[in-house]
């Protein structure tokens, strides 16, 4: 694939999905971070800006098995977005809350980080429950009425927050402080790498953040970088 340096990693990750394993192993945030070019994160990184090109560039032809979602209607990507990365966090969260209070009690006495690992876990739980509610009560359904008027041709009305963007920047520095609290639950579990004398449960438990860390940033980039973006020119497109 081709590389163009005028793109934001947002675009370049939303255009082909496999580049955003090739950004995380370079420690490259991709999704709330997504707005910067290339050049900005290997600065910030001190990574050699054209050996990274050349191994996204390395990428065969085709693209990954994840849905191409670029195309979509905004409000059948807002709905996307509740029923699979919205569900699958309340899926999930309750059995990792479990966990990390289990592990606290059989192994927080030789592993201390895993109280601050259980502690920061819980506050992401929280937040995001709340974050949800913003999203799927307020934001999403505008966004929904955003395409009803564009199909219908009738005048866009008053805007009870004055513009899209202003709940946009909320959910995208809340989406920023979920990223910083994976950063740091990273760093404490050594890359989601158990210890020697971890149990089932604890290596599942990493596991699980891990994957669970996975599909945040698949969920965030999805809006940061597709469904954001394209609701704000929609809705200037619709104010003319």
């Amino acid at each position: 694939m081709s590389i163009s340096t005028n793109k934001t990693i947002g675009e370049i990750v939303a255009d082909d999905f496999r580049t955003a394993a090739i950004f995380k192993k370079h420690g490259i945030d991709f999704c709330c971070k997504g707005g910067r070019s290339i050049e900005e994160a290997c600065d910030k990184k001190n990574i050699d800006k054209q050996a990274l090109i050349n191994e996204l560039e390395a990428l065969p032809k085709g693209n990954s098995n994840e849905v191409d979602v670029r195309d979509w209607p905004l409000d059948l990507l807002a709905n996307y977005i509740v029923r699979i990365h919205h569900q699958y966090v309340r899926d999930k969260t309750p059995m990792l809350l479990q966990f990390l209070d289990k592990l606290c009690r059989v192994h927080g006495e030789r592993h201390p980080e895993l109280f601050e690992i259980n502690r920061i876990f819980n506050e992401s739980a929280q937040d995001l429950a709340s974050h949800f509610v913003k999203e799927e009560n307020v934001l999403f359904p505008y966004i929904e009425n955003l395409v009803k008027k564009q199909q219908s041709g009738e005048p866009l009305g008053e805007i009870p927050f004055g513009t899209v963007e202003n709940p946009v920047a909320m959910m995208m520095q809340e989406h920023s402080v979920e990223g910083d609290r994976f950063e740091e639950i990273v760093k404490l579990t050594d890359n989601y790498t158990p210890p020697a004398d971890a149990c089932n449960t604890y290596k599942v438990t990493y596991q699980m953040l891990q994957e669970f860390e996975a599909d945040l940033n698949r969920h965030i980039h999805l809006e940061n970088n597709i469904l954001f973006p394209k609701a704000i020119a929609l809705e200037k497109q619709l104010r003319g």
